[in-house]
């Protein structure tokens, strides 16, 4: 029992550092069991316990079918708030959150971010708009929205963003269709991008928060057909 309880920590403790080291950013998905059980040289049960002892704690979360994520810091709770969440919430209902406060994040950004911010900025949306794939310009796309949460310079705003991404990322979108395999060179978003990055390079708060309002109303349309 006692040499167990020692493996069991010890994997909790390679998984801990895989996560780490991968930069795994709160809503992140880690790999698949099989794909863990290879980079980590462990047992099917071994990395089992210790994703549970993870999930128990609230350090990551568990939606049966779509995989295992990281948790929004401060805000999961043992009980899988999250996975709840992401279960109950419908598309429309996560898109009108977005709409309710990313707006507010690129106004914040316009007042608050750095010049090493808004060189950020510019690097997520220059590889959003090199991505050779979708699943890549998605997990771009991704990235340049939590940089403009991160140059609000505000901790408790960015912890609100990566708790509505994580829901983001686990609820089904199952009216997303692709019919290419990247991003068309006029797609909206890319457009759209330039527009919210230069208002928060201008300090024009209004115009970052028109911007953003304005891109998440052309998602909205795109996956509903609605404003």
């Amino acid at each position: 029992m006692k040499f167990e309880l020692i493996e069991i920590n010890d994997t909790v403790a390679a998984l801990r550092k895989f996560i780490e080291e991968g930069n795994y950013s709160p809503g992140d998905r880690l790999p698949s069991e099989r794909d863990l059980i290879g980079r980590l040289g462990i047992s099917r049960s071994a990395l089992r316990k210790a994703l549970g002892t993870l999930e128990n704690e609230g350090s990551i979360w568990r939606h049966v079918g779509k995989g295992t994520f990281i948790a929004a810091r401060g805000l999961q709770t043992g009980n899988s708030q999250l996975k709840h969440l992401s279960e109950a919430v419908t598309p429309v209902q996560l898109m009108r959150a977005r709409l309710s406060l990313e707006p507010a994040l690129a106004r914040e950004a316009a007042v608050n971010a750095s010049e090493k911010s808004v060189t950020g900025l510019k690097a997520a949306r220059d590889r959003a708009a090199a991505a050779a794939t979708w699943d890549e310009y998605e997990a771009e796309d991704d990235a340049f929205h939590r940089a403009i949460a991160e140059a609000t310079g505000n901790g408790l705003l960015l912890s609100l963003f990566d708790h509505l991404n994580g829901v983001r990322r686990a609820v089904a979108w199952n009216t997303v269709v692709r019919t290419s395999v990247r991003p068309p060179d006029n797609h909206s978003s890319f457009e759209e991008h330039n527009q919210i990055l230069t208002a928060i390079q201008e300090r024009n708060a209004s115009a970052a928060h028109a911007a953003m309002r304005e891109h998440l109303n052309s998602v909205s349309t795109r996956l509903f057909g609605e404003e």
